[in-house]
């Protein structure tokens, strides 16, 4: 059987939100069979579940944020993507403030986290959804059109293309596929850093975003050049990230997907509405598992290796 899988012991971080710049503990322990992921605001005087679902996302501007009630825990996308990355189904997810610690800006502080605290196989089967048709969804039209997809496929591989105009990007890969299959997540995804451009850091602080963001988690790009003197981590980093997103968005869907994802310009928003499209036709999915973990996708039986 093909199990549910979560931590061994609880491991935290402390670190700074991105846009909020507030202080943040986070603390990630197991949790039992069936549980998902569910994310807790333990700094509020009667503490708040909120459980990941595609419907637990109420915004999608720079991040992407679950509620429950008041409650909201933002940039929930990073710990996400290094869930999907790894395989996590159950765990439970304690923070002392609005926003998920930034880090470094990447997944890989997060895989480090998972890792160090050991992933447990349990005696549950893990539960898939396994994409049946096609399901696209698309916004705007000529140089502003995006549009993200999933079609059927045996496995999980994502494509993605960015459209930017900016030397430092265009001298990079502007399209990437990563398939779990025959990739490695913590090597090929999770270390690529999130982005952004000093005219865009400057306007967005004085809206009270981006507070906590820097050189040090995020790559920072004038009107040439990158600014990080340490240079790109990977060739095609940029759009590396996207994945790395995508993956995160995804998997707030609260099942591993079988499916082929690739999108155009794509980012949170759009993200969520395919998979509240996916869910908005009953035909167009399925809920599998496999007794035997012979028959299951290349990549999901083995246990995610350390670095």
């Amino acid at each position: 059987m093909l199990q549910q899988r979560t931590l061994k012991s609880l491991t935290k971080a402390v670190g700074v939100g991105l846009h909020s710049g507030q202080r943040v503990e986070l603390t990630l322990r197991p949790a039992a069979p069936d549980t998902g992921i569910v994310f807790r605001r333990v700094d509020l005087p009667q503490p708040v579940d909120i459980p990941i679902s595609a419907q637990a996302v109420t915004d999608t501007r720079l991040a992407s944020t679950i509620s429950s009630g008041g409650a909201k825990v933002h940039t929930v996308e990073h710990l996400m993507s290094a869930c999907a990355g790894l395989g996590i189904d159950n765990l439970y997810v304690d923070i002392t403030a609005e926003e998920v610690p930034i880090l470094d800006g990447s997944a890989s502080s997060f895989v480090f986290l998972l890792q160090s605290a050991g992933i447990a196989l349990q005696a549950a089967p893990k539960r898939f959804i396994r994409v049946l048709k096609p399901v696209e969804v698309r916004e705007g039209q000529g140089a502003s059109e995006k549009w993200a997809r999933l079609t059927p496929y045996n496995g999980y591989k994502l494509g993605f293309e960015i459209d930017f105009d900016h030397p430092a990007v265009d001298s990079t890969g502007q399209r990437v596929e990563f398939d779990m299959g025959s990739g490695s997540y913590s090597r090929d995804i999770a270390r690529a850093r999130t982005f952004g451009f000093t005219k865009d850091v400057e306007m967005m602080r004085a809206n009270g975003l981006a507070l906590g963001g820097g050189l040090d988690n995020a790559i920072v790009m004038d009107d040439y050049k990158v600014l990080n003197t340490d240079g790109l981590r990977y060739n095609d980093e940029f759009v590396k990230h996207k994945i790395l997103d995508a993956m995160g968005d995804l998997h707030l869907l609260g099942k591993p997907l079988l499916a082929a994802y690739s999108a155009f310009r794509s980012g949170h928003a759009l993200n969520n509405k395919l998979l509240r499209e996916l869910l908005s036709h009953s035909d167009a999915y399925e809920v599998v598992t496999f007794e035997d973990e012979e028959k299951a996708p290349q990549g999901f039986a083995q246990l995610a290796r350390a670095w």
